[in-house]
């Protein structure tokens, strides 16, 4: 087959330079070349490299008409391709689109992290800030002791029934009417630098009422000279004379107040799935509805409130109750402040809500400070912590009586924030 146009031949094509057509030769001037149907190159591509076992490579290309491949109309200019969207370069990376800078996704992501956790936790604290329930104007105390080193904590397990329905009251073994007025344990914390010491005020401490103002009216009340026990203060006339009381008694100042009732004390335990202790001996107490065997338990609220209700069942009745409760109490404190807690927001969040919504505090307590307090109580058991009774010399009528200079010698040991070395007994 003749692939040369029509009017050409292999003999005009070396011998004559400008070729033959039809009609004759050509003049010379005219250097014009026949016109010669062809078709239309296609548009600029690279040559299609030949591949093994094709056409003879020595002649030209064969332009069967079909698409070898290339991408037409994409990103690259021209239209240029390799059958991959565009032309590579040597690393093997599409031109246009760069490998994922991983560094710079990985600081986002965690600058990303950082901001999340500080919005909730800063949303956490203005919440839980919000539901504290500062009630107690220490403001209206009179005639109080000098400050000292450390910070002091009243803190008090009131027996008030606000909240419980009659349910409750039957379960938990409280009765009485809705509000008792009364204080069921109070306990000084101290925090200081060596150390938090925890002291059990028992609540049939034989105590002086002092002079005080009315929380309510205002009026100036004179003292008399009147011993009663100590939980009698908080009933005559609540927070503010009951720290005004154990102010004057002891010669400490309380800087912080903190309360907390029968529901929310049970609640607070069944958040976080109950308390575990080793109760040393078994024993039993039909008015808190106490019923424990010796060794390892876990108590949930209903019995936690029994364990450190029960006084009847012990030979030194509420001596051997505040002991109870600084036991509890620190174990309380030392279980909940876990990551296991802290971290999971399915038992912080009901723990929180469930201690929130029954304490009570004095006005100028913050979450910062309560926290503190609930550390502090976490460390008693634990270093240079320590816990023990108000220092006693016996008893008289029924009620506990201290030990005057026993009591004087701690006070200093707090006020200057030092080492406590005295003894309950």
């Amino acid at each position: 087959m003749n692939d040369w146009p029509e009017g050409w031949s292999d003999d005009n094509r070396g011998s004559n330079r400008y070729g033959r057509g039809s009609a004759g030769e050509q003049p010379e001037s005219a250097r014009s070349m026949p016109h010669v149907q062809r078709r239309p190159a296609p548009p600029r591509q690279r040559p299609i490299p030949q591949q093994p076992g094709g056409y003879d490579n020595g002649g030209p290309q064969y332009d069967n008409g079909y698409n070898t491949g290339q991408v037409y109309g994409g990103g690259n200019a021209g239209g240029r391709g390799n059958g991959h969207g565009g032309d590579q370069g040597g690393g093997g990376h599409t031109q246009g689109r760069p490998a994922p800078d991983w560094r710079r996704r990985i600081k986002i992501g965690a600058l990303t992290l950082v901001v999340v956790v500080l919005g909730v936790s800063i949303g956490t604290y203005f919440w839980a800030d919000s539901k504290l329930k500062r009630e107690v104007d220490l403001s209206k105390v009179i005639e109080r002791p000098e400050g000292g080193d450390g910070t002091n904590y009243l803190i008090v397990g009131s027996d008030s029934r606000e909240g419980m329905t009659a349910e409750d009251k039957k379960k938990l073994h409280t009765g009485g009417p809705k509000d008792q007025g009364r204080t069921d344990s109070m306990m000084i914390l101290h925090d200081g630098s060596n150390g938090p010491t925890l002291i059990s005020l028992p609540r049939d401490s034989n105590v002086e009422i002092p002079s005080f103002k009315g929380s309510d009216s205002g009026k100036l009340y004179p003292g008399r000279g009147r011993f009663t026990k100590l939980n009698a203060a908080y009933a005559m006339d609540g927070p503010e004379l009951l720290v005004r009381t154990v102010e004057f008694n002891t010669g400490l100042r309380i800087d912080h107040y903190c309360e907390i009732g029968f529901g929310g004390f049970a609640k607070i335990v069944d958040a976080i799935g109950g308390v575990e202790l080793d109760i040393p001996k078994a024993f039993k107490d039909k008015k808190s509805g106490a019923d424990f065997q010796a060794g390892k338990q876990t108590l949930n609220g209903e019995q936690s409130l029994a364990f450190v209700r029960t006084r009847y069942a012990f030979a030194e009745a509420d001596l051997a109750r505040t002991k109870n409760q600084q036991k509890f109490l620190a174990a309380l404190a030392s279980q909940t402040a876990t990551p296991a807690t802290i971290l999971n927001p399915f038992k912080l969040y009901p723990t929180m809500g469930a201690g929130l919504d029954t304490l009570i505090v004095d006005k100028d307590m913050s979450l910062w400070s309560l926290s503190q307090m609930f550390f502090a109580m976490k460390d008693v058991t634990g270093g240079d912590g320590k816990s023990m009774n108000m220092p006693i010399s016996g008893f008289s009528g029924g009620n506990v009586v201290w030990d005057k200079a026993k009591v004087k010698q701690l006070v200093e040991q707090l006020k200057n924030d030092e080492k406590v070395t005295v003894t309950e007994n």
